[in-house]
């Protein structure tokens, strides 16, 4: 039997704006909590409940028993620039089908990055930028700059198509701030590495802003996995046996805020 998520119901085909052109529209899902904790519970032929389902999803995620996620299934629609798109298919635990250029004549839809996103390359992290903003004039001429490239880009493609050169060499002139589509089919397990891995603070901002509008949009689908995936992968870190180590010589358990559960939980983690 399908699973009939109202809240996901509601949401289906609605467009979530990201950046200056881009969305994100939910087309289609598959699954639900309810469809995990069922998955979890076959594998020991009982459908019946011996703990809450928040209990169970909980210790899945916790325990990184990946495989009942994987029953949940999303297919959503994007619209992003090519250079985020390409970072996004680095992830190939996917289904995807974008539009082609050779197929089809591309929309003059370039990305405008705003004034405040034009900061210094970063010291520390050489992919990324800084939070140091550039002076304005420099700014102001990038954006001018951006502005020329992209109008001089397009008129030699379409100059191009009209003198009947082919698409799919017509396009080649254009930039990768180009905005592309694509339908992106993927399951819970992997929709959530991605955005761990895409809504950090080492990930480019643009890519950023879609990897939090697609949680918005699972938290609507499978609240219960959402909530556990912020609580132990979001907010937890990944300590190494050097780490762990350290921590036990100065841990004072008895100033420890923690239920029993927690705190054996935490003794486990810790070897005490």
């Amino acid at each position: 039997m399908h699973d009939h998520v109202e809240a996901a119901e509601e949401i289906l085909d609605k467009e979530y704006k990201v950046l200056d052109k881009g969305f994100l529209r939910l087309v289609d899902y598959m699954g639900s909590d309810e469809r995990i904790v069922n998955s979890a519970r076959v594998s020991y032929r009982d459908s019946k409940a011996k703990r809450d389902n928040a209990g169970l999803i909980d210790y899945l995620v916790r325990n990184e028993h990946t495989s009942p996620l994987e029953q949940v299934v999303f297919t959503f629609h994007v619209k992003a620039p090519i250079f985020v798109a390409r970072q996004w298919m680095r992830h190939r635990t996917s289904r995807i089908n974008e539009v082609s250029g050779r197929y089809s004549l591309m929309r003059e839809e370039f990305y405008v990055p705003c004034r405040e996103d034009f900061k210094k390359q970063s010291i520390t992290n050489k992919q990324g930028r800084s939070d140091e903003p550039v002076d304005d004039d420099i700014a102001l001429s990038s954006l001018g700059g951006l502005d020329e490239s992209y109008k001089t880009s397009y008129k030699i493609y379409n100059d191009m198509i009209k003198n009947d050169v082919s698409r799919e060499l017509a396009r080649i002139t254009l930039p990768l701030s180009l905005y592309t589509e694509w339908y992106w089919q993927i399951d819970l397990n992997n929709l959530f590495h991605f955005i761990k891995l895409r809504s950090s603070g080492h990930a480019q901002k643009e890519i950023r802003e879609y990897a939090n509008v697609l949680l918005d949009i699972v938290k609507l689908v499978v609240p219960l996995a959402t909530a556990s995936f912020k609580r132990h992968i979001l907010g937890g870190v990944m300590l190494s046996s050097e780490e762990v180590c350290e921590i036990r010589k100065v841990l004072d358990l008895t100033k420890l805020n923690l239920q029993d559960k927690s705190l054996n939980r935490l003794k486990e983690k810790l070897n005490l």
